[in-house]
């Protein structure tokens, strides 16, 4: 039984259909069973959970063969990073209590830093803790997801102008498609890999670098539509960020990530060994991006 933990996020239903497609049995732990419609329908076991439950936690990892954990990022609470680290407190407690036979977390590049990243050191928190379960550990670090660009997609098909925060927007940054991400830490858990006493780090991101600039050039292609990058002013990002609904705390867990990212901070580990590379394109996930908000805006009329 492979036990999937974020299973109705893109990484973690990426996980589930794979390895349901392998014939592998699968328990999808979800905190809202409305949420579960597409994973039953796939052959999946649906477990809900408290993630602040560690007997809840445990409940859903019982019998487990391996599992795999997304720590989420509690956006709706006014202190989202204490929110954050209490989640993953609860989560180790449960797998010190009945360690797992292997276990793979979901991290990001610039983990490895304590300080300095924002919302990174977070996950270098997660990483930090699960080095104290006793069961083989996988670290599967990945670069800035493609998705999230759909945050601002109907802005900049509006308007014209794509907002970002990278600076420059010709510099160049690591990113990656979630489905990759996803598809690759099903591998990771059917392969397991040597036992080692340390954990395994593995790195993913796309075969491509981009910059802001590629975004919005892609943007203007695939909707026949006039789309320019512009770089939102250093002094206006917490007003931005406030503006689309980020509580004070977590904006400045935002801004903090992006002042690190434009230093260079944010990037695959220098002596990471284990680097993938996955197959989905920018384009590739902004042309379904396009779709799903035309879909929306279809069916909102």
């Amino acid at each position: 039984m492979f036990v999937i933990f974020g299973a109705t996020g893109h990484v973690g239903h990426a996980s589930a259909a794979a390895l349901r497609r392998a014939g592998h049995e699968v328990r999808a732990v979800v905190r809202d069973a409305t949420q579960a419609d597409t994973l039953a329908a796939i052959g999946c076991e649906i477990a809900l959970a408290d993630l602040n439950d560690a007997d809840s936690v445990a409940r859903a990892i019982d019998g487990a063969h391996a599992v795999q954990w997304l720590c989420p990022v509690p956006r709706e609470h006014a202190d989202p990073a204490a929110a954050m680290r209490q989640i993953i407190d609860t989560g180790v407690a449960a797998f010190r209590a009945a360690a797992p036979p292997r276990l793979l977390a979901l991290s990001d590049y610039g983990a490895e830093h304590a300080d300095g990243t924002g919302i990174t050191t977070l996950f270098h928190y997660l990483e930090t803790q699960l080095r104290t379960v006793p069961a083989p550990l996988t670290l599967l670090r990945a670069a800035e997801h493609m998705q999230n660009w759909a945050r601002v997609l109907p802005v900049a098909l509006d308007r014209g102008v794509l907002p970002s925060l990278h600076d420059p927007l010709d510099k160049l940054f690591p990113t990656v498609a979630a489905q990759d991400v996803g598809e690759l830490a099903a591998q990771l858990l059917v392969d397991g890999g040597p036992a080692r006493a340390t954990p395994r780090v593995v790195s993913i991101e796309g075969k491509e670098r981009v910059s802001a600039l590629d975004v919005a050039r892609t943007l203007a292609e695939l909707s026949e539509r006039p789309v320019v990058a512009h770089q939102v002013p250093r002094d206006e990002w917490t007003a931005v960020l406030r503006g689309a609904g980020l509580g004070e705390r977590h904006a400045q867990l935002i801004v903090d990530l992006y002042d690190a990212h434009n230093a260079g901070r944010i990037d695959v580990e220098a002596n990471i060994s284990e680097r993938r590379f996955g197959a989905t394109t920018l384009k590739q996930v902004l042309r379904e991006q396009l779709s799903r908000v035309a879909d929306a805006q279809t069916a909102a009329r």
